[in-house]
Formats: structure tokens, sequence, C-alpha cells
């Protein structure tokens, strides 16, 4: 277990400048880069200057005069928060007169102030605190008979922390880390002087305000005037471990505040290079569903699915799964049985499971929830530079000019990312917004796009070829980058492709809806730039690869890309937003049909035979089945058994009638999870699984970055998930016999040439890793394609524009599309565990006003969602965030049964379901749908069979 102190806190953020300057600090020379305050100096001096208002995540404010400072030849007293470091300077942090000034103001700020230390949560951990006994203070001559604010009403209404405006002491870093931070501006200081509190929103509580409870505020507090209530109860951490969050595709570092084995609070880490010590509301506090009360502990069997459970021994359940696969398969064939790898789980465990199919199932019959989310970035960016993953880290948003954000609503689905996208369009950059709904980002506090192409859903790929002929048309094109790095003959094809006249924004207005004047200035700011500055960056997410022409859509991006030069260096680039915490890394460790690890494909002799040598079996050389070939070959009769770790197909596929059918046709489903998810109730086995604190390994998140996993608990079922799948290998007669994560991650490395230079000690030395590394990039690789394309020359492919399948008709007038929302996470199996369903407690339909007026809808109304593949019922929100035609709704809760009425509809290359695009019809209705009716039947039934569970013999 890894034990981390209090990181230093520097007062001010770093300042980068190649220019320095050498002073001289209570008698000691430092030099430092120059803009670098007096505070910071002093600290790589070894000096600690007293503060309050000054932490180094945000920019310095000079309000609490207790970092006062004495600067040769200079008169006066400056505060060294403010103050840059200049040549020469001789400065003094120590005095008799300083002192006295710092102590004369803790004096005042104690006046007003609780003297409840030994009963405070944050006794032991309060900079107020700290500060008295820096400066001496030993009385308070006044303040205890006149007004104070000692008897404040503390807001409570927040489940995860408490606001105590007794403990105030407006130092304001809580209303600046709101603002420089997170970038929502939920906070201010109202009234003025003595009256003068910070105040969320116009005086309300918390739960009312715009606050997204990031807990940048509770961060930046030093007194208990914020403090998480985990704190509150339990009392301070003793010890912390580095770990890395199990929520989006960012990847935030965090500490997890220990006592013995229980978390305190999870803190984020200010060195984890994905989030630098910035949080949102999910990993920052969603993490109670580790020890919530529906975790299933112990293995259970049954032989249908109309039993009851058994709970039975690890032995039993495993034995019992290996037999019925052995059965399975030798009454039905080799390719009748296989397995899912999770992105939820580590890159170790997904390597094993991928293995155990490979090596002990006899086939290549894996697949991964990357089918349904970003499958096509992996082609499409495979076949247009080379590798299948992002350019660039997320810092490098903060070098970028012009920022395009395309089908993705980081606020919600990414967002620590989103607000360091926010920082950098504050600060200038400009925004291009391409997705039919008006996202947070359109327009929200000191941001507004300079563009919103509020396209029709489904027409991406006639945005991206209009704004490709605008670019070659009018002569846009980096014609030197396309000379040196890309290929002419495809480049020149290509060329003539988007210059026809049917591509321009003209021609395709009537298509997208995007009005062609719109279309073409956004085209020309992303091409030449802003200021004279051209670095341009594309950001996406499955509002690009969640269609039928989603590998499409990601190589017209590439295109884009190549043709105005914006790769191979920071702040421009192709950024895929992954959902998943590991999706990228469920990727690269093989999880797909037709790839080994390192995205080889299975025919390639070499990849294959060195594979072959170290698993000691023979490998075969034809891609297996896909997951909706999966569930189709089960219809058929053909697909017979499936081991699904960490995923929940039932709720997360689309056309839910349709997997259902599939899972009722299996003989032997074995699901390794949590909780009885959607696809568990229709399991033999249940193995139970484990957390990300019960755990070691890495995640490798969206920019590529392998992060370590630290346990920092026991495992609440006894094993670990990789030591699950080991287990049900050595049952079925393939030997593994790995003791650790990290000899599995050594096997990975050894086997994987862009994991070749990863391992846990480097990992340890160096916080964190982007792939390749490898001994060209011993530290890895933050920026892909610099110099050349990963394939040599950059290849650009034509993007014909074919419009979907899905129609809207008389009967099916509407476009159903889905999204996330900021307070739940995915199937929602974690977020629904936790007070996080107090903003979000159930999926509701979004409707415009003239087309709820049409149907009569109100707010709030029940409403029926018919399309050609089901029905469901929501409740309806009438918002001109979506556009007159368009309706949207969220899919975090099985019983709304968004995916019933999406269809089979999918990406050309690689099955991707079309969940962006679902032809509907919506009318008021009385009561839930028949599908809805019969999930309540289903669902009543197997909670039943769980509670009527057989527990297992004594």
């Amino acid at each position: 277990m890894l034990e981390h102190s209090h990181d230093i806190d520097y007062g001010t953020p770093r300042r980068e400048n190649e220019e320095e300057v050498t002073l001289d600090i209570d008698g000691m020379q430092v030099t430092v880069p120059k803009g670098t305050s007096l505070m910071r100096a002093a600290v790589d001096a070894g000096v600690q200057v007293p503060k309050l208002c000054a932490t180094d995540s945000l920019e310095p404010f000079g309000s609490c005069r207790l970092c006062l400072v004495e600067i040769d030849g200079r008169r006066g007293y400056p505060a060294s928060c403010t103050t840059p470091a200049e040549a020469g300077m001789k400065v003094r942090t120590q005095s008799p007169k300083l002192q006295e000034l710092r102590k004369g103001m803790m004096e005042l700020y104690i006046s007003d102030h609780p003297l409840d230390c030994l009963t405070c949560a944050a006794n032991g951990d309060c900079e107020l605190q700290d500060m008295a006994g820096v400066t001496g203070l030993r009385n308070v001559r006044y303040g205890y008979d006149g007004a104070n604010h000692l008897h404040a009403k503390k807001d409570e209404s927040n489940p995860y922390f408490t606001y105590d405006p007794s403990k105030c002491i407006v130092c304001n870093r809580c209303v600046r880390a709101c603002e420089e931070t997170q970038g929502t501006f939920a906070l201010t200081i109202s009234g003025r002087g003595f009256d003068s509190r910070v105040s969320p929103g116009q005086d309300q509580p918390f739960m009312e305000s715009e606050c997204v409870s990031c807990g940048a505020c509770v961060q930046a507090c030093p007194t208990a005037t914020l403090q998480e209530k985990s704190v509150i109860w339990l009392g301070q951490a003793e010890h912390s471990v580095i770990t890395t969050c199990a929520y989006c595709g960012v990847g935030c570092g965090f500490k997890a505040e220990m006592k013995g084995n229980e978390v305190v609070r999870m803190v984020p880490w200010k060195d984890g290079k994905a989030n630098e010590g910035h949080s949102c509301v999910k990993g920052r506090f969603a993490w109670g569903y580790a020890t919530h009360k529906d975790r299933m502990v112990k293995p259970m069997i049954r032989k249908k699915i109309t039993d009851p459970w058994q709970e039975v021994s690890w032995d039993e359940a495993v034995n019992y799964a290996a037999s019925e696969f052995r059965r399975i398969q030798a009454k039905y064939g080799q390719d009748s049985i296989g397995g899912l790898v999770s992105s939820r789980c580590t890159n170790e465990e997904g390597y094993l499971v991928q293995k155990l199919v490979r090596a002990a199932f006899g086939n290549n019959n894996v697949d991964t929830c990357a089918r349904v989310c970003h499958s096509p970035t992996g082609y499409g960016l495979k076949q247009t530079l080379g590798e299948s993953a992002g350019t660039q880290t997320f810092k490098s948003v903060e070098k970028s000019d012009v920022i395009m954000v395309i089908g993705a609503n980081p606020s919600d689905g990414h967002p620590v990312f989103a607000s360091r996208m926010k920082r950098r369009l504050r600060a200038g950059a400009k925004l291009i917004v391409v997705d039919p709904r008006t996202i947070d980002l359109v327009k929200s506090p000191h941001i507004r796009a300079e563009h919103h192409l509020k396209l029709k859903p489904g027409t991406n790929v006639a945005v991206i070829s209009a704004m490709a002929h605008v670019i070659v048309t009018e002569g846009l094109v980096d014609e030197a980058f396309v000379a040196e790095r890309c290929e002419a003959k495809s480049f020149n094809e290509w060329r003539e492709f988007v210059s026809r006249p049917e591509n321009s924004p003209e021609a395709m207005e009537a298509v997208t809806g995007v009005p062609a004047a719109d279309l073409r200035a956004a085209a020309r700011l992303f091409a030449t730039g802003h200021d004279g500055k051209k670095n341009g960056a594309i950001y996406y997410g499955l509002g690009v690869t969640e269609h039928s022409q989603g590998s499409t859509m990601v190589m017209g991006i590439a295109n884009l890309a190549m043709a105005t030069g914006n790769v191979g260096r920071e702040g421009v680039g192709v950024n895929p937003l992954r959902g998943q915490n590991n999706v990228q890394g469920s990727c690269d460790m093989g999880s797909f049909p037709h790839e080994l690890p390192g995205y080889r494909h299975v025919s390639d002799t070499t990849a294959r035979s060195a594979f072959e040598a170290a698993w000691n079996v023979a490998l075969r050389a034809e891609p297996g089945l896909r997951i909706p070939n999966m569930f189709d070959a089960a219809i058929t009769g053909s697909f017979k058994g499936l081991y699904c770790e960490g995923e929940d197909v039932v709720q997360s596929d689309p056309n839910t009638q349709h997997v259902a059918e599939a899972m009722m046709a299996m003989e032997c489903i074995v699901v390794q999870d949590l909780f009885l998810n959607e696809t568990a109730k229709y399991a033999h086995v249940f193995l139970p699984g484990s957390s990300f604190l019960e755990k070691d390994g890495t995640f490798t998140n969206a920019e590529r970055r392998i992060s370590r996993v630290t346990k920092v608990m026991p495992p609440k079922a006894g094993y670990a998930d990789w030591e699950v799948t080991q287990l049900l290998s050595n049952a079925l007669g393939y030997p593994m016999n790995y003791r650790s994560a990290e000899e599995i991650m050594d096997e990975i490395a050894a086997l994987t040439p862009t994991f070749k230079g990863v391992s846990y000690a480097k990992l340890a030395k160096l916080g964190s890793i982007q792939w390749p590394c490898n001994d060209e990039a011993p530290d890895g690789t933050p920026t892909m394609h610099i110099g050349e394309f990963v394939r040599g020359k950059g290849r650009f492919i034509i993007t014909q524009y074919v419009p979907t399948d899905e129609k809207v008709t008389r009967m099916f007038p509407l476009i159903l599309t889905t999204g996330r929302i900021l307070s739940q996470y995915n199937v929602g199996a974690q977020t629904r565990r936790t007070e996080n369903n107090q903003w979000h407690s159930e999926d509701r339909l979004e409707i415009h006003p003239s087309d709820a007026e049409d149907r009569g809808v109100e707010e709030g109304d029940w409403v029926g969602i018919k399309s050609r593949a089901g029905e469901t019922v929501l409740r309806a929100i009438i918002t001109d965030r979506v556009q007159p035609g368009v309706v949207y709704t969220t899919f975090h809760f099985p019983e709304s049964g968004a995916n019933v009425i999406t269809t089979d509809n999918s990406d050309w290359a690689t099955n991707c379901p079309e969940f962006k695009v679902t032809a509907v019809q919506v009318m008021k209705v009385m009561q839930p749908s028949a599908w809805q009716q019969e999930y309540s039947r289903f669902n009543r039934i197997q909670e039943g069979l769980l509670e009527a569970r057989i527990e297992e013999a004594q």
C-alpha cells in the first residue's frame, strides 16, 4: 500500500517562462521563472510563508494579509502572493514586525470564529488552526460581546457536504475555485463589509443553486466552512492511497483517504496528469456503491432462470460454470460459447478474459462494450492516421486557438476535461459546437460558442463533407503539410470529391438543416484559426460514432484535421472522448474478435505466433463473433454460452427485446459483477465482482494514459476479478498461475509493442504513462504523429454521405437521440446506488414546445415513445434545448427502457449501434408501456428468486 503525505502547497500557480530571475529570500539564493510570486519562490527556498487566501490551484488574490513580507528598498509590507519575484531582490519572511502584523490579522479572524476546535470536523486538517499556531496567537481580546456570525444557520441541503457560514473567513477561495477551476460560477460573496458571506446563487441553498457538486469549493476551503459529511461522520483519515477513478474516460487521479479499510473521502490528486487536482460529483463523492447493501458477495448458481438462486462455494460455482461450458461445446461445437470484456475492469483483467476465450474456449468469440460506443473510432483512425486512439493529452487544449466539439457533451459526460476546456475558452479560444441539441457549452457563464451547427441527427457526414468543401474550394488547405505528410493520390481523390457542387453547404443545407452561411463561417474559422494562431482541435463523442455512418464520420474528422495541418503538435489533434473509465484499455488489450492485444489482426501470423509461444496453445486465425452476431446466433440456436464480466448488455445494448430473446435462448450465462444487474437476471451462474477499491491494476483513459489502480480494501467477495477469471480458466483445463496483477502487466508488456516499456515500477516513478511506451519513447508519447503518421503517410478517405435507413414518416415523425447526464453514469449500476439520485432520479424525455403543443403534452406528463422496435413511457420535459422534430432522453435507469425503442441499425464497418437516430412517435398516455409492465413482472420474479436464495451450507 502506498503512503502519501499532504502535498506541498506552493501558494500560487507555477509560471512558465524561459527567462529566470535570482533573488535572496531569508539569506538563501533561489532562482525561479520570471513571473513567479515571492510566496512560491519562498517555498522553493524551503520557506513556508503563512497564508489563508492563497493556494497553488488558484490565481493570487491578496486578501488575507498573512503573507506579508519585507523587501529591502521597498516601503510597506507587500503580500508575497501577489508580488512577483525580481532579480536581485532581498526578501525577509520573518521579523518581529511581520510577526506582530500577522498575529493581529489572525486575532481579527478568530474574533468571529467559533472556538470549537476539539469537536470541529476539520480538527487536524484546518489551515486556520495551523496559522493560529504559526503566528503564535494565544488570546483574542475582542469580538465575542459584539455582533458576530457564530450562530449562523448551516446549509445541509447537499447530500455530500455541509456549509457552515459561522466558520467562513471570507477568503474567497471557494468562489475562485468555482470560477477558475470548475467554471460554473455558482458561488459569490453576498453582503458587504461585516455582512459578507459566501452564497450559492442568490442566497439559495446549495441544492437549489447552479452548483454541480464537483467538490472544488470543499477542496479549496481552509476551514470547516465547507466540509464533507463523510469526514464529519467518520473523522479524519489516517493514511491515503493514490488510485484512479472508475467512472468516465478522463481517468482522474485520486487520493483515497482511509481509516483502516474504510474510505473517509476521495480527494483529487494534484499530480494526476488527467485532472491536476480537479474532480466531478461522481469521482469525488459517488463511491458509496462499493459498500452498498446491494453488493453481491457470494457465488450463486441455478439450473434455470425460473429457479431460486443457490449460494455455493467459489470452487463449486467455478467448476459448475466450467462443466456447463464444456458440455455446451461438446454438444454444439467449439464456437458455441464466448466472452465479453468489461470496460470498467482493469487492463490486466480485460487481458485475461480475452486470453481465456482464445486459449481456454479455443475461439475468438470475444467482444467489449466499445462495440456499442467507440468501435468506429478504432476503425476510422486506424484507416486514416494509422493508430486506433486519440492524438493528444487533455492538457493540450490549453494551447488550442479554435476548438470544435462534435457530438459530445463534455460538461455532462467528461466534466473535468470540460472545466479545462472552459478555462481555455475564457482565455480567448473560439468554439464551434456541432450538435443537434443546445448543450451547456453553447452558452454558459463567460462562454459562448462562436458557431452552433444545430444539425439534424444522422447528418454528421454531410456536415463534415460540406466543411471540407469550403476549405478546399476557398484555398484554405494547409498545402505544405499535406504535401509533406499525406498520400498525394488519396488527397487528390478526396479533394476532387469534396469539391463537387453536391457537397457544398448550400446543397447540403436541406439535408443537414444547418444554414449554409453558418457552416461556411465555421469551416473558415477552423481552417484559418483565431488572432493569427492556427491551432485547431477536434473533440468528439458518441454523437459521432453511434450512427450508421459512424466510421465514415471518424474518417471525415481525420480528413479535416489533416487537410488543415492540425495533427502532430500540442493544441490540435483528433480527440475521442471515451465514455467509460477503461474503454480505451479494453480495446488495447485485444478484446475485439478480430484483434490480438495491440490492435494486431488474428490472421497476422507473426503476432499470433508470439502469443501461441507465450501461451503454449494454438490460436484461431479467423475472427470470432461480435456482440450482435452472438445474439443473432443465440436466437438461431448455435450460440449457447456466455461469460460476461462487468457488462450489462441487457440494459446497454440496442433493441432490448431482441437482447432478452437471445439471453433466454442460451443454456449457460455466467455473469461476474458487483450487483444482480439486468443481464444477471438471465444468468445461471453469478460470480461476485470487485470494485476498483478492491483491486490492483491499471486503467487507460481517453488520452492513452495508463494509470495505476491501487487496492485500498480487501475484496468483499474474496477475489479480485482477474483472480476469478484465472480460477475459471484453470477449471476449464487451461492453466493460469499469476500471483499478482503486476505479473499480468509484465506479460502484456512482453507481447504488445506499444506497451513494451510499461511496468508498475515505471508507473510508480512517472505517475502515469501514455502509450506507445517502448525503446523509442521510454517515458511514453503525449502527442502522437509528430513528424510522420504512425502509418507513414496520412491517408484521406472519401466520405460519401449515405442517409440512414431510419427514416421519419407520418407514423414516426420525430427523431429520438440519446445521451448522458452529469450525475449518473452509463447504465447507472454504480451512481443509482448513491445520493446522486437526488439530482436525477429518472430518465425523462426532452421535447420541443411546438412538438409538445401539437400533442397536448405539458411539463411532467407521461408520454409514450413508440418506434419500429418497441415502445416505452417516460415523463416529459418541455425545452428548447432540442430542436423541433427531435426528442432526447438519457438511459441510466433500466425501467426507462430507452433501448427498447432503439433499433438494430448499426455502423457499416463495426456494427456500432445507431443509438442517436431512432424514428419515433410521441403521444400522451396514462399507463406504462406493455414492455414496462412485463419488465416489472419479470423483475419482481427475479428479485423474489434472489430473496428466496438457498444460503450456502455452513
